[in-house]
């Protein structure tokens, strides 16, 4: 069940919401956490068709270790956490990666059999969910004694499929204390930034997603020129920023509704002006992860500047295969691996040598074309669609301009040639207008400041839009967030998965 499905919007989510605020009027607290649990699970179990026992599998396993580990002592207890890691890592595993270890050793000669396993919905997001848990639970950190409020933790809907990665502390306090006050203003502002979210993946995200495909799909035979080229990578930006902030939205819209904030996952990431920024800004709780489970236990910066480089690169490689099984996510993950310790090398560099400070707006420019040449491989199924797609970036594949309206005659004036591209009637506008929003415009935290929509540890929203661009409980902020919604509706077509279903 999507997001952007006329099932969930109309269907799925009114009954949830409602069902849920009538048991939390009522004091019926217990069954409220039993009701999200069980609703969670059949959101899951609509999507997922071949391995429906796999999250109630993952739960009961994770549960028991959990509950096993405090009472063991020292080495025991260790083992015990180290033993749950290590399944939830090996299921993981293969799952996610057997299908492309068997086919790289077919393609090394020996004899092994090619396997084609498809990856289970959320299996990703429900997994490192758990390890952290697993992890705290050895340091004293958590203890869950109650399996259903733990079934909820790990499957509640908003989050399952795409996150954001919960953490316990955060959650289960909000489960077992709902609030019951401010009800149709938790309400209006949870539906406001769902409408935004639904907006920015319908209106944005897929209209950029099918230049992108179209340019993409014509790299695998041959190069694009150069403005070609940019124009697919950028529609990919555009593209995979919309999607990913659209399904963040949507997800701590769906959850506001219910009185229970979700952290924050997004935050402007196309603001940033270093790629340590942008790291701090994009997928917030997968870097939150990746700093407190791996970064640090690998040692951190506390072991020499030369081990800190190789444990920024190991992270930022490890983040890629994350995201999938490829060497096209390998280099996607060692190139921003070498970006951070490169950025954190001038940083440490500049310390002890007078270095010129670098311009926010040039430090931005040089972020974004980065961030843009890395999102190539990531989207890219080929080594021969990636080189493709970088010889004609950098100029490799000839000038050709964009065949439409004053490009061609440009282009045709000019003796450069016209390359045509099949176009979305809405693709280049939402281009232009998802660059705008990304770029320039506040973002749905800024603009929802004064709801306090989403766990803002970090301050994200505390300096938000102007005033006059502020979200208010008024019939302006109503009519907005209709117009939204029925915009959103008209443009939902046929089946449109959000992008970080398939990690």
């Amino acid at each position: 069940m999507l997001f952007n499905s006329f099932q969930y919007l109309c269907v799925f989510l009114p009954i949830v919401v409602a069902i849920y605020w009538t048991l939390v009027r009522t004091r019926r607290v217990t069954a409220s956490i039993l009701w999200l649990g069980a609703a969670s699970y059949v959101f899951y179990i609509s999507g997922e068709k071949l391995y429906p026992w796999m999250l109630a599998t993952s739960v009961v396993m994770n549960y028991a270790i959990g509950l096993a580990i405090p009472r063991l002592q020292g080495g025991r207890a260790t083992a015990m956490m180290a033993l749950g890691v290590a399944l939830n890592l090996s299921l993981l595993g293969f799952y996610k990666y057997a299908s492309f270890l068997s086919t790289q050793l077919h393609s090394a000669g020996l004899a092994t059999p090619v396997l084609d396993i498809v990856l289970p919905i959320g299996i990703s997001f429900f997994t490192f969910t758990q390890i952290a848990y697993l992890v705290d639970v050895r340091q004293g950190k958590a203890r869950e004694k109650d399996f259903a409020s733990y079934l909820l933790f790990v499957s509640y809907f908003p989050h399952l499929i795409a996150g954001p990665i919960l953490h316990h502390s955060e959650m289960l306090p909000q489960f077992r204390n709902p609030v019951v006050k401010d009800v149709a203003r938790t309400m209006a502002s949870g539906l406001l930034i769902f409408a935004i979210g639904l907006a920015k993946k319908t209106l944005l995200a897929d209209p950029s997603g099918a230049i992108a495909t179209n340019i993409f799909g014509d790299a695998a035979a041959s190069p694009p020129g150069f403005f070609v080229a940019w124009l697919g990578a950028l529609a990919y930006s555009m593209q995979i920023y919309f999607d990913f902030s659209g399904y963040s939205d949507m997800a701590i819209g769906a959850s506001q509704m219910l009185g229970i904030k979700l952290p924050i996952n997004f935050n402007s990431p196309y603001k940033a002006i270093s790629i340590i920024d942008f790291w701090r800004r994009w997928h917030i709780t997968l870097s939150r992860f990746l700093r407190d489970y791996l970064y640090i236990p690998l040692g951190g910066n506390r072991k020499g500047t030369a081990r800190r480089y190789a444990n920024l690169l190991t992270t930022m490689v490890l983040g890629g295969i994350w995201h999938g099984a490829g060497w096209m996510f390998i280099i996607w993950g060692a190139m921003h691996g070498i970006a951070q310790a490169l950025a954190h090398g001038w940083n440490d560099l500049a310390k002890t040598v007078k270095l010129p400070k670098v311009p926010p707006l040039l430090g931005w420019a040089a972020t974004f074309t980065f961030v843009t040449i890395a999102w190539v491989p990531f989207r890219s199924g080929s080594f021969d669609q990636l080189a493709h797609m970088w010889r004609g970036m950098f100029g490799m594949g000839g000038f050709a301009m964009i065949g439409v309206g004053p490009l061609r005659t440009l282009g045709e004036t000019l003796g450069l040639g016209v390359a045509e591209v099949s176009f979305n009637a809405f693709g280049l506008p939402a281009l232009a207008v998802g660059f705008f929003v990304a770029v320039l415009a506040p973002n749905s935290q800024q603009l929802l400041r004064g709801f306090n929509v989403g766990l803002d540890s970090h301050g994200y929203g505390a300096h938000g839009a102007p005033t006059r661009f502020a979200a208010q409980l008024n019939w302006r902020w109503i009519a907005f967030t209709a117009l939204l919604l029925g915009l959103a509706a008209r443009a939902i077509g046929g089946y449109s998965e959000f992008i970080y279903f398939q990690f």
